[in-house]
């Protein structure tokens, strides 16, 4: 007997959500797609991309490493802070702002027993062990890392003395100690929908007592790079894009949550009333970008990953299926998939439910949102596949130009989606 079954009913089935929540889903979901009217030509979002530099965005990564690994709670980060604000500045960036908070936890504890915070700890067990993760559900358990095939040991380094580059290593030295943060951010304003909103993201911090070029300098130089292009002076949107530089990652998110906790009651309020003005437009999506040049593929038996660029390296979009907001962050996905299709010269992209360990996960139940990423977080890099994360050897000079270009894949990826979705357009 063949059995018929609508497209509705096949998803309902897939993701374990009922046909009336998925209606409702859908409705809210529409917002994503731009409408034909609307709709950006193909031509228009590739003349934006065109003005993507390599040589800019291996500058701006360059520039981050000055500052070694920008752990929190340290002048140098402090420092980083003040210096990516004023590169926001001169791209035009010029109302930049800042989310003030305060974080009273130790990321290290400077004492004889060089121990680490629970915090930090947890990040240095974030390998997991098996099980398949959760997808296309609302509510559940979070997603399990389900190692395969060869892995390799991961932990966050904290042994100044393994940094073998004496003048880093008096970069690195100062501690951390708890007290007020600052995370900058910048707003290119809609034209006609100045009360909706994207957010794009990176974190700026870093440990490991290396210069954090990878994690997360590709990220925070992608979202700068995309500040230049869209700030150009003859460039306008239609909805607003918040470029937000998050600090406090590698604590637990702590940047990112204080944002989300001070302003997510703030959207699409116009102050003053009447002004056409809205500090915090509407979120309509958030796009997280942490880890973006290293794809050199599994460890092999002896636990060593090649030291060049897979040929098979892609993108990795990632949304959380167990969040509450698991169909409109799947759709933004997808869409983000198709973007590269179209816009990415290099690398194609590949689309997972397991997103986890970043910044993101902050607004995953209120907003759609999405991580791009060099592998999987969970399955891959828990699992060794870089290995570089939070080591010593997380230097500029570590990565080629075919990492370096793995990173601009991605920003060609969120520019072509985020033109389009925005209704950029070039004013002749």
């Amino acid at each position: 007997m063949r059995v018929r079954m609508s497209l509705a009913t096949l998803c309902a089935v897939v993701t374990g959500v009922p046909l009336a929540a998925r209606a409702q889903d859908a409705a809210a979901a529409a917002a994503l797609t731009p409408a034909p009217a609307q709709a950006r030509s193909d031509s228009l979002v590739k003349a934006l991309v065109g003005r993507l530099d390599l040589e800019k965005y291996k500058t701006s990564l360059k520039g981050l490493t000055q500052f070694g690994d920008r752990r929190q709670g340290t002048d140098r980060n402090r420092a980083a802070v003040d210096w990516i604000e004023a590169q926001l500045t001169s791209y035009g960036c010029t109302n930049t702002e800042r989310i003030h908070y305060l974080y009273t936890g130790r990321q290290l504890r400077n004492d004889s027993t060089n121990r680490v915070d629970s915090i930090a700890r947890g990040a240095m067990n974030a390998g997991g062990g098996r099980g398949a993760g959760m997808g296309g559900r609302r509510g559940g358990a979070r997603p399990t890392n389900p190692v395969k095939g060869n892995n390799a040991r991961t932990f966050v380094n904290i042994d100044p003395e393994l940094q073998p580059d004496s003048a880093l290593r008096r970069i690195d030295a100062q501690w951390d100690t708890p007290g007020p943060r600052d995370e900058v951010y910048c707003t290119k304003i809609g034209t006609t929908h100045p009360d909706e909103m994207y957010i794009v993201s990176g974190h700026m911090d870093g440990h490991g007592f290396g210069a954090a070029a990878n994690d997360d300098g590709s990220g925070t130089a992608l979202v700068m790079e995309l500040a230049r292009v869209l700030n150009s002076p003859d460039v306008t949107t239609e909805r607003s894009i918040r470029f937000a530089l998050w600090n406090n990652e590698e604590t637990g998110l702590n940047g990112a949550r204080a944002y989300v906790e001070q302003r997510k009651d703030l959207q699409g309020k116009e102050d003053p009333a009447g002004s056409g003005k809205y500090p915090e437009p509407k979120w309509l999506g958030m796009i997280q970008h942490d880890m973006m040049m290293f794809d050199h593929g599994m460890p092999g038996p002896d636990g060593k990953v090649s030291p060049e660029q897979r040929r098979e390296a892609d993108v990795n979009i990632e949304f959380a299926g167990t969040s509450r907001m698991a169909i409109e962050s799947q759709r933004l996905a997808w869409f983000f998939r198709a973007a590269n299709d179209k816009f990415a010269l290099d690398y194609p992209a590949a689309v997972g439910d397991r997103m986890s360990n970043t910044d993101s996960d902050a607004f995953k139940d209120l907003s759609p949102a999405i991580s791009l990423r060099e592998n999987e977080r969970l399955s891959q890099i828990g699992s060794g596949w870089d290995p570089q994360w939070h080591q010593p050897t997380d230097v500029y000079s570590t990565y080629s130009d075919k990492d370096f270009r793995l990173g601009l894949n991605a920003v060609e990826t969120t520019l072509g989606a985020i033109a389009q979705l925005t209704g950029a357009t070039i004013k002749k």
